[in-house]
Order: structure tokens, then C-alpha cells, then sequence
């Protein structure tokens, strides 16, 4: 049975999340590359990952782009994710930053519209983060922000779906799964903020984490 909180890990697990062109990736290997510099043992990792079972749908049903279609296989493909390298790295005590998780899921298919509640019941089972950060900016400046790089989902980059995803994204915000951070300011604005928040999850966790001396 997977478990539902980290808590008994000495890992940690933190999510960074928003539309394309919010700054996740940026952010995330910023962070990990502070954190290393640390002295913690850090991975970036992303969602969907470039599993088989991503590609075949990805390269086959492409035109169907039927959201529970797509919440299925991205929710089978977080399965071999956490299992195959989330856990194991939370296990030996490191951190795990991930560019996205299951709650793009709950966004993106959400918006193309399959329920939302149904889309967090498909992922019930998902191991829940220690600190799950939402990157909110405004898909014309995050759109913008994309017009110079690719995407492995440039499908998803439409602006009247992204202002669905957005408002999707302020809902679970709203529900207190996950912290908002703006991120229309600059780069170094918005990762102060994201870094603050995950040295107050690791510093929290230090009964079960040992926190190196910065």
C-alpha cells in the first residue's frame, strides 16, 4: 500500500507547480542547486516523465486529447515515478524537488474537463509533498515568457485553457493544498520567496531531518 504523507521519511519532498512559463523549472534547478551547495543531497525531477507508457500515448491517441485519458496515464506514470525514484531518494534522507505532480493533473485535465473531484480520487493514493508551491502568474506574461522555448506539451499552451487552468490552480490555493507565490516579478524576487518557504519545511522536519549548517 503507498503512503500518504512523508513524514516518515528523513527526506523531503517539495512540488513546485503553474502553468508553462511560471519559472518552475528555472526555480526548481536553482533550488537544487543551492541545496546542494548546502550540503543536502538534492534531486530535480519532473512530471510526466519521458516513460514508455507517456510516449505511447503521447505518440499514438495524440489526437484523441481526452482528459481522462490523459489523467489516466499521467496518474499511471506518477505511480512508476514515486516508486521508482521519489521513494528510494526520500529513503536515503535527500531532497526531491519536482517540477510538477499530480496537481497540474487536477489543472490541466480539470480544465479539459473532467471533474476535478474525480481526478484527485485517481490520485488519492499519491504520496502527499511536504511543501507544494503554486508559481501564479498570468498566461499572457507566462506565454510570452514560452515564445522563445519549446515544450514537450505545447498542445496545452492555448491562452482560454491556461485561464482555466490558473483558475483551477487559485482553487486549490484557495483549499490550502498548495502555498502561492507571485510570479510575475522578477526571477530572483519570486525564488527568494519559493526558498524561503522550503528552508522553513526542512528546518520543521528536523526531528526526523539533520540539517546541515549554511
Amino acid at each position: 500500500m503507498m503512503p500518504y504523507s512523508t513524514r516518515e521519511y528523513r527526506g523531503v519532498f517539495v512540488v513546485l507547480e503553474g502553468i508553462d512559463g511560471a519559472g518552475k523549472t528555472t526555480i526548481a534547478k536553482m533550488l537544487v542547486r543551492e541545496l546542494t551547495e548546502m550540503g543536502f543531497k538534492a534531486t530535480y525531477t519532473y512530471e510526466p516523465t519521458d516513460s514508455e507508457i507517456v510516449n505511447i500515448v503521447k505518440t499514438n491517441f495524440n489526437y484523441l486529447r481526452d482528459p481522462f485519458i490523459d489523467a489516466l496515464t499521467f496518474a499511471l506514470d506518477r505511480l512508476i515515478h514515486v516508486k521508482s525514484k521519489i521513494l528510494p531518494a526520500l529513503e536515503e534522507g535527500q531532497i526531491v524537488v519536482s517540477d510538477r505532480y499530480y496537481y497540474s493533473s487536477v489543472a490541466y485535465q480539470g480544465a479539459m474537463g473532467a471533474p476535478i473531484e474525480w481526478v484527485l480520487e485517481v490520485n488519492k493514493w499519491a504520496l502527499r509533498p511536504d511543501i507544494a508551491i503554486y508559481l501564479d502568474v498570468d498566461p499572457k506574461i507566462a506565454l510570452e515568457r514560452k515564445q522563445s522555448t519549446s515544450s514537450r506539451f505545447s498542445e496545452f499552451e492555448k491562452l482560454e485553457l491556461e485561464y482555466k487552468v490558473r483558475e483551477i490552480y487559485l482553487k486549490l490555493a484557495s483549499m490550502g493544498l498548495l502555498v502561492l507565490v507571485d510570479a510575475s516579478r522578477s526571477i530572483e524576487e519570486v525564488y527568494d520567496d519559493v526558498r524561503r518557504h522550503v528552508l522553513k519545511v526542512i528546518r520543521e522536519k528536523s526531528t526526523l531531518f539533520s540539517t546541515p549548517s549554511s
